[in-house]
């Protein structure tokens, strides 16, 4: 059996829809929608990857653009989680739980 462009795009759906339905079901927990958010790059990632792979293929000039592209997605995760966490650890030294409906309350 060979693993073709539709088994990469089937599995990046599947994370794609679990970090939506995650995001949707859960609004109380903000570590929870931040690792959601995670999944749905994660899922982009997989798509440019998987792309640039099958380009490969195909026989086109630019084969690492998605790889590339996948670079960048990483970088500006990994950015967005060290910048979330920082905020969440403040919020719970001032205000000692992490409880998404008090967020709004926050000044400045």
């Amino acid at each position: 059996m060979i693993i073709g462009l539709t088994h990469y795009l089937v599995v990046a759906a599947i994370l794609f829809t679990i970090g939506v339905f995650g995001i949707f079901v859960n609004r109380k927990n903000v570590i929870i929608i931040l690792m959601c958010v995670e999944l749905i790059l994660l899922a982009v990632n997989i798509n440019f990857v998987a792309f640039s792979t099958h380009m490969e293929a195909v026989g086109t000039n630019e084969p690492l653009a998605g790889q590339i592209f996948a670079l960048f997605v990483l970088t500006v995760a990994a950015a967005e989680a060290a910048v979330g966490l920082a905020i969440l650890v403040v919020y719970f030294r001032n205000r000692g739980n992490i409880a998404v409906e008090d967020i709004d309350m926050m000044k400045g």
